[in-house]
C-alpha cells in the first residue's frame, strides 16, 4: 500500500511540473510589431495585389523594391529592401500576419531577426527563425523577389 501511495504522488507531481511548464521564450518582448507605411486603401500596410512593386530612388542613390506578397498559412508577408550601391543597406516587411497576439508576439522577436540577418547575408539564402518558421518562409520567399527585380 505505501509503495502505490508514493508511485500516485510521484505521477501527481510529474503531472503537475508539466502543465505548469511555460513554454515563452521571453514574456518581456513587446507585442507590437512595426509592419512599415500603410498604402491607400490598405490599412495593414503593403501591396495585397500579390504582384510587385517597381522602386522608388531619392537624391543619396537609395533604391527601394517592395517583393512580391507571400501568401502563407498565416496571413501575407511582403518585404521591401532598401538598396545603395549595390548593397542591401535595409530589409523590412511592409506586411507581416498580425491579426491576432499570437501572431504580433512571435513576429515581433522574428522580423527584427530575419532583417538583420537579410542585411548581413546580402541575400535571401538566410536561416528560419525557430518558432515563426511559416512567417520566415514568406518572408524569405518575398524578400528573393525584391532581390530579383534590385537585380542582385
Amino acid at each position: 500500500m505505501r509503495r502505490n501511495l508514493v508511485a500516485l504522488l510521484g505521477t501527481v507531481s510529474g503531472l503537475v511540473l508539466l502543465f505548469s511548464y511555460h513554454t515563452s521564450l521571453d514574456s518581456s518582448v513587446p507585442t507590437a510589431v512595426a509592419t512599415g507605411p500603410a498604402t491607400p486603401g490598405n490599412a495593414s500596410g503593403g501591396d495585397t495585389s500579390g504582384s510587385s512593386s517597381g522602386s522608388s530612388g531619392s537624391s543619396s542613390g537609395a533604391r527601394t523594391y517592395t517583393g512580391e506578397v507571400a501568401d502563407t498559412r498565416w496571413g501575407p508577408v511582403q518585404v521591401q529592401v532598401t538598396v545603395q550601391d549595390g548593397k542591401i543597406t535595409a530589409a523590412q516587411p511592409t506586411q507581416v500576419p498580425n491579426e491576432n497576439f499570437r501572431d504580433q508576439e512571435i513576429n515581433s522577436y522574428a522580423v527584427p531577426i530575419l532583417n538583420q540577418e537579410a542585411v548581413q547575408a546580402q541575400s535571401a539564402q538566410i536561416d528560419a527563425v525557430s518558432g515563426a518558421t511559416v512567417t520566415s518562409d514568406g518572408y524569405i520567399q518575398s524578400l528573393q523577389s525584391a532581390i530579383d527585380q534590385a537585380h542582385l
